[in-house]
């Protein structure tokens, strides 16, 4: 099965066995095009000699830590052939990681994530409101992490409305007008976890202000480092947007820029899934062993989108766990897992935290 035929089915539909062989086939030819076309994966590959171009099983695929993309400009094409970079979440005293886009590999991002998200919220394209500024995609060739998760969750609705001013303040009349033209209607929200919580519940909170969007949907992704210190868990959140705007449906979903379209989204019983075309592993934040399932440890993120970088595998500097595979309850195959937050020594990365952290909040 080619990636066209893939996007075509459902995208927990592969089964562990088969889809095990598709990613080992994909991986296998990533690696050797990168290999080729990309100088320094190539040195970084020649300089461990138990690396391999050619493998048996997934878990032996090379990985590169994610940190590396703050160090390198790392590309598989000519950079004419480059259309966008994009960069990560960084403080303002943290270098950012820079991802080098083509046209090729921007395509297959869109057509992943229209698989992932239509299998949760429909084909339909609903009255979308966006919690951020519009100032923060201005740029089309230079995205950061927050534009580029904006960007691509937009084509999932209509009517955009942008919540907030460049002052992140809630533009309170315009989104009156925008609910009553569009009363009656489910509306799609778009936003990272703590500006939601921050700059549209806690606004409307202090404020007493209870909008009306029973059968919203909610999806929301980014750090929870600034909501943990407060003791605001998952379940928390969901509740809270409930009882302040009738939101029925929250879904929290895992990704990062240097994988964007391999998203992780969260089913009804409150578990990552991982996607065919997508997976992870859980390795031992000493040894870098693999371990079992039900146990904690640092999380390798596995994409075959990848084509103008070697992102096809990588280590993150988050810790999870993988609770099983094929069997959760909400029927969906594929692994599905938890994330518990970053490794102590990591830099804060997420587009909420670090959104704070510069904020000072």
């Amino acid at each position: 099965m080619d990636l066209e035929q893939l996007f075509k089915i459902d995208p927990y539909s592969m089964a562990s066995s088969e889809k095990a062989s598709f990613l080992k086939d994909e991986l296998t030819r990533l690696t050797g095009y990168h290999y080729e076309n990309c100088k320094e994966y190539k040195n970084i590959i020649d300089a461990f000699p138990d690396e391999k171009k050619n493998f048996c099983e997934v878990t032996e695929v090379p990985y590169l830590p994610v940190r590396l993309f703050k160090l390198l400009d790392l590309h598989s094409v000519e950079k004419s052939n480059v259309i966008k970079t994009l960069t990560s979440s960084g403080t303002t005293s943290q270098v950012v990681s820079k991802i080098n886009i083509d046209k090729e590999t921007s395509l297959l991002q869109t057509k992943a994530l229209v698989n992932i998200v239509t299998s949760f919220i429909g084909g339909k394209r609903y009255p979308m409101i966006l919690v951020d500024a519009p100032n923060v995609i201005q740029d089309r060739t230079q995205f950061s992490a927050r534009g580029a998760g904006l960007m691509g969750l937009i084509n999932f609705g209509r009517n955009h409305f942008y919540l907030l001013d460049e002052n992140m303040e809630i533009k309170l009349k315009e989104l009156e007008d925008f609910l009553e033209k569009h009363k009656d209607q489910p509306i799609l929200l778009f936003g990272f976890t703590f500006m939601v919580w921050q700059y549209l519940y806690l606004a409307c909170k202090e404020k007493n202000i209870h909008l009306k969007l029973n059968n919203g949907i909610l999806i929301h992704s980014g750090g929870w480092k600034k909501l943990q210190e407060i003791s605001v868990t998952n379940e928390v959140y969901k509740q809270k947007m409930n009882e302040q705007f009738g939101i029925d449906k929250a879904i929290n979903f895992y990704g990062m820029v240097e994988q964007v379209g391999s998203i992780f989204m969260e089913c009804e019983e409150g578990y990552l899934h991982a996607p065919n075309f997508a997976d992870v592993i859980i390795r031992d934040p000493h040894t870098l062993e693999i371990l079992e399932q039900g146990l904690q440890g640092i999380v390798q993120v596995i994409s075959v989108l990848p084509k103008s970088y070697p992102g096809h595998s990588l280590l993150t500097e988050d810790l999870g766990t993988v609770y099983g595979e094929d069997n959760c309850k909400c029927g969906r195959k594929g692994k599905y897992f938890h994330i518990h937050g970053r490794l102590p020594s990591a830099e804060l990365r997420g587009c909420s935290d670090t959104h704070a952290y510069n904020r000072g909040e």
